[in-house]
């Protein structure tokens, strides 16, 4: 493997082929980095937030978070904030409060296609991929079946593809037929070659973190140096919720935090479950589990860029299967929101729903999570396409499908759906038209036409006779033809062949030195 010195750079700076690309398949909305201009729903007044907050904080100090990983309690030991109690942690709140005051409200993170920069904080709205689902659908299986390499190949390739897809997160489903020692290696090497967005990386183990620092170290042509001073991917961690950080979590966590990359915390608190029945109690642990882990990296690196997650939803109370889409789900998001901005700390939440198959349920909660989002003031979705199941399954219908929302949501951002100029308050227009005629054919109309709605790819706006006429296909069906065309068209962003080859050799090193171990 090539050292720092001299390092090839990556050809090329343009999008990459599939957005050059991305009106053979279907018109889309081109790249942007959507600005939320609403102002955020808070359902929380005063009270409510210091209440919230004061739980928080009551958590932290007289309960403790479990962190079980060992050097993670020997930084909090030296820190000088915390008591510790074995594996319990407890902390002050002047300490919490000053450690988090550490971290950014808002930073870039650059990969290697500088094009596909994405900025996290102020008033941006990123959404990515679905990720981890053991498990796949589509409409040619019809049934629920293990992933491969391949449907995760081809699912990055959708990643690649929809311009409203900011980053990438996790493998956006699992390819159980590669081994897991090695898997990080293959799905990465597919990432940073069929995609190049942001880059994620699982905390999973000392192996696993370091080889994909280093795999998309060399994918971006960059020194140690260069790729230690900026952020150029991130990490995602879950609390073991209630109250507990778990060790390979933490140490990637770690990890990420000295070399300066991005960090996103996300407790899992299902309410009634892992969390408390009540969401306010549910917000207050899952922002105590999330605190904790940013005092932590502000510790070892302060100012290192942190993002605290929410995954409060609530669970079937007759069933116990978590449920999501809630009204419940909408209101913690929001809730976190306000929060999140108390804490001057970026935000993230999920596109997200229980369905089983790409159906009416599937979008409906989809959309509410969606909304969610937005409402609260979020600037990372995750699972923002592809979504079934509660996360179990990735389906490439569910995938499209959610695409139409997405760059729905972003045309309902576009400063174009407000606009006030005299042009667009028309009077000229409507004198022209007066009370008995009508816009279709006068020129303040034919100059905009074009433009002046949001075109979808997907829904069919046909009535039933011409939709019948035309097959009668239903949406998921629809979605399907364009996931077959959006295959057999793509074409992977361009890289350098010199780095291609090394990225080949450092997988090919690590598989003959055996990759990670398995017993996390």
């Amino acid at each position: 493997m090539a050292g720092s010195d001299n390092r090839r750079k990556r050809s090329g700076g343009r999008a990459g082929a599939a957005t050059r690309r991305g009106s053979a398949a279907i018109e889309q909305s081109p790249w942007r980095l959507p600005i939320n201009v609403d102002r955020p729903t808070e359902p929380l007044d005063e009270d409510g937030i210091a209440a919230i907050h004061d739980g928080a904080m009551r958590i932290l100090e007289e309960i403790g978070i479990a962190f079980l990983n060992p050097e993670a309690i020997e930084i909090l030991r030296k820190s000088g904030g915390c008591e510790i109690d074995g594996e319990i942690v407890r902390m002050g709140r002047d300490f919490v409060m000053e450690k988090v005051a550490l971290a950014p409200s808002q930073f870039d993170i650059t990969p290697r296609n500088p094009n596909h920069k994405i900025t996290v904080g102020g008033k941006h709205l990123l959404f990515g991929n679905v990720s981890s689902p053991p498990n796949y659908w589509d409409m040619a299986l019809g049934k629920k079946v293990p992933g491969t390499r391949e449907m995760c190949q081809n699912l990055l390739k959708l990643t690649q593809y929809f311009n409203c897809i900011h980053f990438s997160g996790g493998y956006p489903v699992e390819p159980v037929d590669v081994h897991a020692s090695v898997r990080h290696l293959d799905v990465l090497f597919d990432k940073l070659t069929i995609t190049d967005k942001v880059m994620h990386a699982y905390s999973l183990g000392k192996e696993r973190v370091e080889d994909v620092m280093e795999m998309v170290r060399i994918a971006g042509g960059l020194s140690h140096e260069e790729f230690d001073a900026k952020p150029r991917m991130y990490t995602n961690i879950n609390s073991t919720s209630p109250l507990k950080h778990d060790y390979p979590m933490i140490d990637g966590w770690m990890r990420l935090a000295r070399r300066g990359q991005a960090l996103v915390v996300t407790p899992f608190t299902l309410a009634g479950a892992m969390a408390p029945v009540t969401m306010s109690g549910a917000v207050a642990q899952s922002l105590a589990e999330a605190l904790c882990a940013v005092v932590l990296a502000q510790v070892i690196n302060p100012g290192c860029p942190c993002v605290i997650g929410t995954f409060t939803s609530n669970v079937d109370m007759k069933s116990g299967a978590p449920a999501f889409g809630t009204p419940e789900y909408m209101r913690a998001t929001q809730m976190t929101g306000q929060m999140a901005r108390f804490y001057d700390l970026p935000m993230r939440s999920s596109g997200v729903c229980a369905a089983n198959v790409p159906d009416g349920q599937a979008m409906w909660e989809t959309s509410n999570s969606l909304w969610a989002a937005v409402q609260s003031g979020t600037h990372m979705v995750y699972h923002a396409a592809g979504w079934l199941e509660g996360g179990l399954i990735a389906s490439p219908e569910k995938f499209i499908m959610d695409c139409e929302v997405l760059q729905q949501i972003q045309r309902y951002m576009e400063p174009a759906t407000f606009a006030t100029t005299p042009d667009d308050i028309a009077l000229d227009a409507i004198k022209s038209v007066g009370n008995d005629g009508h816009f279709f054919g006068i020129q303040h109309t034919q100059d905009r036409y074009t433009t002046a709605f949001y075109q979808p790819f997907l829904s069919d706006w046909k009535n039933y006779e011409g939709w019948e006429v035309a097959g009668g296909i239903w949406t998921p069906e629809r979605a399907h033809n364009l996931f077959l065309q959006i295959l057999e068209e793509f074409e992977e962003p361009p890289m350098d062949i010199a780095i291609r080859e090394e990225l080949s050799e450092f997988v090919a090193r690590r598989k003959k030195e055996g990759g990670a171990p398995t017993d996390y």
